[in-house]
């Protein structure tokens, strides 16, 4: 049985690690981006690893929760914890030090509370890249992201969270520290903790620290946004940029003209590329080596596309600012998402070929629950997409609160009957964790019971969030 953070047990921890160890104003941590949840605790912001196992050795003593929190940009409610013994909330903010770089290595080592823009420029300061890109990387920090397993739009070339990093420090539940800030390549010594430890989401222990695996810069790149006469279209010019660009095909996001249509609605303004706005198009960027051309690949792929019949338009960025416009529209779609309010939204992955007749089902499957709008956009490259489902226009969608876990079930069953995931790249947190008793393998779940047990018999390690509180 968990207690509450009291103020005597705040004061204990004030008075070894000073006053200011305390986030006076908690109300910004207590609130998660799609403000379906409202968290409560109280807010402690250590500034070293040291402290933060003070604080844990301290939590595990009285038996009180720790809600790790990095940037506070999570979708599935792993930051925030609505009820029960009041929670010390554990922000990574003063953690940001770049603890060493290593450019003959491609090696960045950086503390937790690193802002990923700010890992991309210390990377790009020694001429390296840190290929993780997603839209909340001004704010979301690497003990997140890590936690979560992040995703972005460069998977489909580098791979999730999980392949950047070669070595972790963390925190564990009675406090101690997994010193595994390697940086070996090889290291083959028994249980890999790193890969336990990303993508637990805080249940197992608070990653401090991390040692990031680099890559070379491409020294060309180009930008495409091409339509297509359909979601399986778009998958054959995969297939085919494959065999005219080979492993340089970083990106390729498969847009609806629904997303189009919300920008058009709620802002921000964006310059559309099409005379005529398609049904479907698809997001591409390239990136090769010196002497390459990037705009000869995307032309040759247009070309070879048009002939195929696997695309019907398309523009090629002829300079950086017009590289970032078409990025600018694949950027903004969630936003546009957000001022229209979703009704239920998804981030779910299926095997590639199974795509096109998902998408195709998926609206009849949701008519039978009532009339929405679907927003159906993503990471085609890797097999996420983000099937978002909003209530007609001039609707607000709370009108549709009651049919919120109906439409949830609809396109989680469908997911399931192919084989996919109802969690891609977001993580579970609180918000998934009934799903993940639904969907989930039985022995993949005893397992996963089994290991949290052992390492945080007491349960504090944020409670809820994956697995259900016992």
């Amino acid at each position: 049985m968990l207690t509450s953070a009291t103020p005597e047990f705040i004061a204990t921890l004030t008075a070894s690690l000073g006053a200011d160890i305390v986030r006076p104003d908690a109300a910004p941590y207590l609130r998660e981006p799609r403000g379906r949840y409202q968290g409560q605790g109280v807010v402690l912001a250590p500034r070293t690893t040291q402290e933060v196992a003070q604080i844990v050795q301290a939590c595990a003593a009285a038996r009180v929760g720790i809600i790790p929190y990095s940037g506070g940009t999570g979708l599935v409610g792993g930051q925030v914890m609505e009820a029960g013994p009041v929670p010390v909330i554990l922000s990574l903010e003063r953690m940001t030090r770049l603890r060493a770089s290593y450019p003959r290595e491609n090696v960045l080592v950086v503390d937790a509370g690193m802002i990923l823009s700010d890992v991309q420029a210390a990377a790009a300061d020694i001429d390296r890249l840190f290929p993780l890109s997603l839209a909340s990387q001004g704010s979301a920090r690497i003990g997140g992201l890590l936690a979560t397993n992040a995703g972005g739009v460069n998977v489909l070339r580098y791979g999730n969270a999980r392949a950047q990093v070669l070595g972790i420090e963390a925190v564990l539940a009675d406090g101690s520290i997994l010193n595994g800030l390697t940086r070996l390549r090889k290291d083959n010594t028994g249980y890999d903790l790193r890969d336990l430890l990303i993508g637990s989401e805080g249940s197992l222990g608070i990653i401090t620290g991390a040692a990031l695996r680099l890559s070379p810069r491409p020294a060309v790149t180009g930008v495409a946004m091409m339509a297509v006469p359909s979601p399986a279209a778009a998958l054959d010019l995969l297939s085919l940029a494959g065999q005219v660009a080979g492993e340089s095909v970083s990106a390729f996001e498969l847009i609806h003209r629904q997303g189009f249509d919300f920008l058009a609605e709620t802002g921000p303004e964006i310059k559309v590329p099409f005379t005529e706005i398609p049904e479907w198009s698809v997001l591409i960027e390239v990136g090769l080596a010196q002497g390459a051309s990037a705009q000869g690949v995307l032309e040759t792929l247009f070309e070879q596309g048009v002939v195929a019949g696997l695309v019907t338009d398309g523009v090629i960025a002829q300079s950086d600012a017009q590289a970032q416009a078409l990025w600018f529209i694949r950027e903004n779609i969630p936003e546009a998402n957000r001022r229209i309010g979703s009704v239920s939204s998804h981030d779910i992955s299926l095997p590639l070929s199974a795509i096109p007749e998902f998408i195709e089902r998926g609206p009849s499957v949701l008519a039978q629950v009532g009339a929405f709008r679907i927003n159906c956009f993503g990471h085609l490259g890797d097999g996420n997409l983000h099937y978002n489902v909003f209530p007609l226009p001039g609707q607000d969608r709370n009108l549709h609160a009651d049919k919120r876990s109906v439409v949830k079930s609809a396109v989680h069953d469908l997911v399931a009957e192919y084989g996919g995931s109802m969690s891609a790249e977001h993580g579970i947190g609180r918000l998934k964790v009934s799903d993940l008793e639904t969907y989930g393998d039985p022995v993949k779940l005893a397992t996963m019971r089994a290991i949290k047990a052992a390492l945080d018999p007491s349960g504090i390690m944020n409670p809820g969030a994956v697995l259900r509180a016992g």
